[in-house]
């Protein structure tokens, strides 16, 4: 079968196809010929070196991906051949809270990698995607959109009424904004491209905030709401945009710290005391959040926003799109 691989040495350019055996299922597993697969900026970080330079090569990348079941192991009880299904990000986290296991079992950081026409994988690590998303649609889901979800559902509550402020308009962003709206939200949106704002708004979100025109965006979100701030921030700038996410919040609000994408850096802890303020680390989620996201997509039926796909066998094109920021939602790539 072919994979796409890291063969000698980090850096987009060093993925390369190759071929490696067909899997075979042992007890309790199962094979997945593989459809389609999404991009993470996680994954930018594994291909370049960033995330985990001690990783051994030659390595497989890539966390998210939707397949059809193909073959079982002995014990299997859980799906069956023929069935749609995508890998839960981290394989052994099925419920309840996060521990350092769980964390250790995550696809595409060093363990398995899905960019291969077929993987095996245990029958607790993958789930049925709703019917009615195509495979480049069911394939955004196993992080951005679980993510969001674990955000503002099972970690933030968010209810209607309250008002959101989410940062850029890659894929967490966007299932961000969809999900607050389908819950009866208020939602804010920065971005540094008009246009990008203007396909936000298209999308249900109530306000566009151009942070390169207006740097100082903090206190226009404070002015949109009224001098009182956003009852929830979705945080994905990391430590360069932390502090002006302490000024825009509430007093009382949350803050979901989910992204690093402007790097390291230092922050004043004190607009979180002073406003008792929550601030809550989140790391994809777990299988129960999963399915619970799933039935709410059946449900609204609810379309991911997939910017562009690339075919299988242009991996290094499709990295190289996601590290220049272009893109509107989530990439995705089909065998």
């Amino acid at each position: 079968m072919r994979v796409i691989e890291l063969q000698n040495g980090f850096g987009i350019d060093n993925l390369a196809p190759a071929e490696r055996p067909e899997p075979k299922p042992g007890f309790g597993q199962v094979v997945l010929k593989m459809r389609a697969f999404s991009l993470n900026y996680r994954d930018l970080l594994v291909v370049k070196g960033a995330y985990n330079p001690k990783l051994r090569l030659p390595l497989v990348p890539l966390s998210d991906g939707v397949g059809e079941v193909s073959a079982l192991g002995e014990g299997v009880r859980r799906v069956k051949v023929g069935d749609r299904v995508a890998g839960l990000f981290m394989q052994k986290w099925l419920a309840g809270p996060i521990d350092e296991e769980k964390a250790k079992s995550s696809l595409g950081g060093g363990g398995t990698g899905m960019l291969a026409e077929s993987v095996v994988l245990h029958e607790d690590g993958v789930l049925r995607v709703p019917e009615y998303l195509g495979d480049d649609e069911a394939a955004t889901l196993p992080c951005a959109a679980v993510t969001a979800w674990h955000a503002l559902v099972a970690e933030g509550a968010v209810k209607a009424g309250d008002t959101i402020l989410t940062q850029g308009t890659g894929g967490v962003s966007l299932f961000a904004l969809q999900f607050a709206r389908l819950l009866g939200a208020r939602v804010l949106i920065t971005s540094s491209s008009d246009a990008k704002l203007k396909r936000a708004l298209d999308l249900g979100a109530s306000e566009g905030i151009n942070y390169k025109t207006t740097p100082d965006w903090d206190k226009k979100v404070r002015e949109l709401t009224g001098d009182v701030g956003v009852d929830h921030v979705v945080e994905l700038g990391g430590a360069g945009t932390l502090g002006r996410s302490l000024k825009a919040v509430r007093m009382g609000g949350r803050i979901s710290l989910i992204g690093v994408l402007t790097g390291s850096g230092e922050v004043n802890p004190m607009p979180a005391l002073m406003k008792n303020a929550r601030l809550q680390g989140i790391y994809v989620g777990s299988r129960e959040m999963f399915e619970a996201m799933n039935r709410a997509l059946a449900l609204h039926r609810l379309r991911p926003t997939v910017d562009r796909v690339f075919p299988f066998e242009q991996a290094r094109e499709a990295f190289h799109y996601l590290e220049s920021a272009a893109h509107f939602g989530k990439i995705a790539l089909r065998v």
